[in-house]
């Protein structure tokens, strides 16, 4: 393939039935990615960006590809797009970069697209490494299969949305013609209220909140946060201004995946939306998200203990024996 050629990324190696030895290869890539998740987690802290993550990413994936296969043309090779979207969900967040300068007590940074650039050149390298080690054609991932991969990830990106104050990813709405994986996967990534509902949105919203708040958690670990307003009234009223940020951003985030839903559906075959709707998307509604911002503490004199209450977090932080 020249470099001015494009491969068609709607079509994925037609054939009759997905290979043993291209499954070996998914399987053997996956837990490659896995392996290294886990040391990403652990070195930096990852509450949220973690393996219980991307497994609810390739479920979710897996519940919308379910509906949408028997759309599909037929020159669509459907289990090779299915192994394809399962390992984009579980590679798509393998790397987390963060700002280095983040000043103290203040919510730690991702610039957009940097840790998917970061991903994609990973991924790039365990997947030249394993073409290289076998002859076997059938067991490597075609040019067509790594431009599926590498434009899957960089539809994850999101930018801030400033009139919305929320995140949305924009190759959605840039015109590129995209597979059915990138589409699948960047609408399973944000998908959780939409598909999983308040609870685990909110749930979602304390790890990310722990994640980005590292300061945080180790007091709630030694469980000095509980007692912040009477020994340091000034770091109390930092953290409690972070969580409010936090709690108005949960609200606007929500309301912003209602308004852009029909839009990222477009993808879809027309005759699927009302089935996407009423099956996958079912918890996003005009009703959930009324009932979402009734219940978070949004009021600019909300007090921390408030704030504690709803997000939960000794759920999540183990408290120090020590």
């Amino acid at each position: 393939m020249s470099g001015d050629e494009q491969p068609n990324l709607s079509n994925l190696n037609p054939s009759s039935q997905i290979s043993q030895t291209f499954a070996a290869t998914i399987d053997h890539l996956t837990t490659r990615v896995l392996d290294r998740f886990a040391q990403e987690a652990a070195e930096k802290q990852l509450f949220y960006h973690n393996q219980d993550h991307v497994r609810d990413v390739q479920r979710r994936s897996q519940q919308i590809f379910a509906l949408i296969a028997p759309t599909l043309t037929p020159e669509i090779d459907r289990e090779r797009t299915q192994s394809l979207l399962d390992f984009c969900a579980i590679a798509h967040d393998l790397v987390q970069q963060f700002d280095p300068n983040s000043p103290p007590h203040t919510t730690r940074q991702r610039q957009p697209g940097v840790s998917e650039r970061m991903t994609i050149e990973q991924l790039m390298r365990l997947i030249d490494q394993h073409n290289q080690q076998t002859s076997d054609r059938a067991a490597q991932l075609t040019e067509t299969d790594i431009a599926v991969i590498q434009q899957a990830i960089t539809a994850t990106i999101c930018t801030y949305n400033l009139q919305e104050q929320a995140i949305y990813q924009p190759l959605l709405y840039s015109g590129e013609p995209l597979s059915i994986v990138s589409r699948i996967l960047a609408l399973a990534d944000l998908g959780t209220l939409g598909i999983d509902g308040i609870e685990v949105y909110n749930r979602e919203g304390s790890l990310l909140f722990l994640e980005e708040n590292p300061d945080v958690v180790s007091l709630v670990q030694s469980g000095e946060i509980y007692q912040l307003v009477e020994t340091d009234p000034t770091l109390a009223e930092n953290i409690r201004q972070r969580l409010l940020k936090r709690c108005r951003f949960q609200v606007n985030f929500a309301k912003s995946r209602l308004s852009h839903l029909e839009q990222e559906l477009q993808g879809f075959p027309a005759a699927i939306h009302p089935v996407l709707l009423t099956k996958i998307f079912r918890h996003l509604s005009p009703a959930t998200i009324q009932t979402l911002e009734a219940i978070t503490p949004t009021e600019p004199d909300t007090a921390l203990n408030v704030l504690l209450k709803f997000f939960q977090f000794e759920k999540y932080v183990p408290r120090s024996t020590e």
